[in-house]
């Protein structure tokens, strides 16, 4: 039971708002250091273990990634397609709301960085969509729902963590997690448009949206279809690995950016030094976890889990409801890459021991963990939502805005609990 202890003490010093990193490895050390018969000795193999991780290379693609995401932030395509699909959908009732989901989607599957989608649609949709006569739960519950699409559909930084911490092909997670990603997709449309035809004040026809010809709107949608295309299609089509398919959207995304005339030295500055301290604070944390879980393990701790599971459970069904209730909780307060080393490294023993899909389980954590960040009163996406609109719209505007969304989400993740095909489909 002191294991439990252990990871009840983690879940609390996070709560509290202590740095992710240092609260794994001081807990680590702490335990280590206050029972007598585990020791430091129990460290010996961590510097083997952190080798292992920096000399991965399926981790190399993180920051390959995560500046690709952060050269397209600064390259205007996000002004442009919002501008083309608003175009394209201004005599739809609605039409804005469903247009700021195309683009996020748009967004997802070229950047993958869910801050960077939700901070360019608050700044360029939301005006948009205020000045259009839409209420503002539906405006903001839809930017914020539409700008976390980057934790489902690839290329995600999460499906990436996810395939090194339970050990599965990164290219598998990414095919696996594209039919699922459209049907949400699907389903905020289609709510956005029943929403529309029964409240119309709510959201009117958007007569303010600037129009545009077809070209420009096939200039628009064109060059960033391409670079996904590009980026996906190397990997599924075994061409590339991750790693390498990350390095090439690295140079699209610099020639888009050149061809939007964007590129300059400032752009790759900011892009540069957001890359080494987004992945310097995914690998500290990594570090920390791998220093947790080595004591955890060392106390007994996966055994205790995987026995409760397997045999005082031992239904598999049960065990999948409470590994998702139990993410689901736990994102209303803690970040998704600690779920993800803290709470995943636990199940996986579980998930081997049952024999279910390591793919199809991965995919149904990515979905569980996307809502963590539109859960209230932590949910990321919110607190990049109303620093980017300001006095424009208020906290409780947006946690109402976003609840119909949330419920989408876990509609998505029934379904692919009942049908698994939606996984396997291209694998």
């Amino acid at each position: 039971m002191i294991s439990m202890l252990m990871f009840i003490v983690v879940l609390a010093l996070l709560m509290v708002g202590i740095p992710v990193a240092f609260v794994f490895g001081t807990v680590a050390i702490a335990f280590a250091f206050l029972i007598p018969e585990l020791g430091f000795d129990v460290f010996s193999v961590l510097p083997f273990r952190i080798y292992g991780i920096m000399s991965n290379t399926t981790l190399m693609a993180v920051p390959l990634f995560i500046a690709m995401g952060l050269v397209l932030e600064k390259s205007l395509m996000a002004e442009k397609l919002l501008i083309a699909m608003s175009s394209a959908f201004r005599t739809v009732r609605g039409g804005l709301a469903v247009s700021v989901v195309l683009v996020g989607a748009l967004l997802a599957a070229s950047t993958g960085v869910v801050s960077a989608s939700v901070v360019m649609m608050s700044v360029i949709a939301l005006p948009l969509m205020l000045r259009a006569g839409y209420d503002k739960g539906l405006a903001s519950g839809t930017i914020a729902s539409s700008g976390t699409l980057g934790q489902i559909i690839p290329p995600s930084i999460i499906l990436i963590i996810l395939g090194d911490v339970m050990s599965v092909s990164v290219g598998e997670l990414f095919m696996g997690a594209v039919l699922p990603g459209l049907v949400l997709v699907g389903l905020y449309i289609v709510y956005i448009l029943i929403f529309s035809y029964l409240k119309p004040e709510a959201a009117p026809v958007a007569k303010n949206v600037k129009e545009v010809s077809v070209m420009e709107i096939i200039s628009a949608i064109v060059p960033p279809m391409l670079l996904m295309v590009s980026v996906l299609g190397s990997i599924f089509a075994g061409i590339a690995s991750p790693t390498e398919s990350a390095a090439f959207g690295v140079i699209g995304a610099l020639l888009l950016s050149a061809y939007n005339r964007s590129l300059n030295f400032e752009m790759l500055k900011y892009a540069t030094l957001g890359s080494v301290k987004l992945s310097g604070m995914i690998f500290m944390i990594l570090i920390g976890a791998t220093a947790f879980s080595l004591v955890f393990n060392e106390l007994g701790g996966s055994d205790l889990i995987l026995e409760f599971f397997s045999q005082d459970i031992g239904d598999v069904w049960i065990f999948i409801a409470v590994a998702m209730i139990s993410i689901f909780i736990l994102g209303f307060f803690i970040d998704f890459i600690e779920i993800s080393f803290i709470i995943v490294p636990i199940l996986v023993p579980v998930m081997h021991a049952f024999g279910i899909d390591p793919v199809w389980f991965a995919i149904l954590i990515a979905l569980n963990l996307q809502a963590s960040f539109l859960t209230p009163p932590f949910g990321l996406s919110l607190f990049f939502l109303k620093g980017a609109a300001g006095d424009s719209i208020k906290t409780m505007q947006i946690y109402k805005g976003i609840i119909p969304f949330i419920v989408l989400q876990f509609f998505a993740l029934m379904l692919v609990m009942v049908f698994p095909d939606l996984v396997f489909a291209f694998l």
